[in-house]
């Protein structure tokens, strides 16, 4: 059965939660689902340059878990996403997040901000900051290893393929996401870390693919040797 990065409508409610039901045309339930406050410059950055607009064009970010620092590269060509990215990364917005939904071959997914409180389980997949991005497909950019993406709604519900305003998943399988192309906005790629995907992605899950143990977003920063 082909897997999804989707979001869903439940019960009227806007649900982020990917799934693993996925039909041809790329419709599912979120991988959101497969969709701040300003911190103090670190690491001898200048608060000035931690703004989108004095950043290279292509900066790196280091996605440090505690499984390991997943480096990931930002791609000029999809403004819109790595803008936004930047903008909730230096905010502090994705720090102390879980990858809620992981699963082997295919790819592990974050950035929902439900997933601080343990007692939001229920509802993890459904959360972000509440607004989404336009579509940034580019047909260069194909759902090989370590491929940064934005989960996103359905089909149904989202026939121009918005992105979630703060979910992600980075590709853990290049053939088993082999069908995302194209559906999907994919915004950057992971360039050190490759290890820690995989670590993250054999972690025993839940039906809902929650990991038993936890897999959690530290921070995310500015690389101080790569910008």
């Amino acid at each position: 059965m082909k897997k999804s990065i989707l979001i869903t409508l439940c019960a009227a409610v806007l649900a982020l939660v990917p799934s693993c039901k996925n039909s041809s045309n790329g419709q599912g339930s979120e991988g959101e689902d497969a969709s701040a406050t300003t911190v103090e410059a670190e690491d001898n950055t200048s608060t000035a340059m931690q703004t989108p607009a004095n950043l290279p064009e292509e900066p790196v970010f280091d996605i440090n878990t505690n499984f390991g620092t997943i480096k990931v590269r930002l791609f000029a060509d999809t403004p819109l996403h790595r803008d936004n990215f930047v903008k909730l990364a230096l905010g502090g917005f994705y720090d102390g997040l879980l990858f809620h939904r992981v699963i082997p071959n295919f790819m592990i997914q974050g950035g929902d901000p439900l997933t601080r409180d343990p007692e939001n389980k229920d509802m993890f997949g459904t959360g972000g900051p509440g607004y989404q991005i336009e579509a940034e497909i580019k047909p260069t950019h194909r759902h090989e290893k370590g491929a940064l993406a934005a989960a996103r709604k359905g089909d149904i519900a989202n026939p121009m393929k918005e992105s979630s305003g703060s979910q992600f998943y980075i590709v853990q399988s290049e053939s088993g996401c082999a069908h995302l192309d194209g559906e999907y906005t994919i915004f950057g790629q992971t360039i050190d870390g490759f290890k820690v995907i995989d670590d993250i992605a054999a972690l025993p899950t839940n039906y809902r693919g929650l990991p038993e143990v936890p897999a959690k977003i530290i921070s995310i920063k500015l690389d101080p040797d790569l910008n």
